[in-house]
């Protein structure tokens, strides 16, 4: 899988409050851009990663940080892109609608 906008996990990270997600986004986009990750469906991705939420448009939530940062990815299956599309606190995760971000 190929990963679009790396930049915003790194602006999210460096922020003063939110460094503790470092290591955990560090290790999510390192899994996910190996040659391990292949996700043809979103099948593909609950086999890699069983506590992502499967959303329409092709989205997908995971839970980083032992649930309390929420990374939105939306993926491209054909092409095998991940477009990294938000990243926040799981409070602020509730307050947005995540088709449409």
């Amino acid at each position: 899988m190929r990963i679009i906008a790396r930049q915003t996990l790194v602006n999210f990270w460096s922020q003063p409050n939110q460094r503790d997600a470092e290591a955990d986004l560090t290790a999510w986009f390192n899994a996910v851009n190996g040659k391990t990750c292949d996700w043809a469906t979103p099948a593909d991705v609950k086999a890699a990663y069983r506590n992502a939420s499967i959303v329409r448009d092709n989205r997908v939530v995971f839970n980083i940080h032992g649930n309390k940062y929420r990374l939105v990815v939306k993926i491209n299956y054909p092409h095998r892109v991940v477009y990294i599309r938000w990243i926040g606190t799981h409070a602020a995760y509730d307050r947005i609608d995540v088709t449409t971000v």
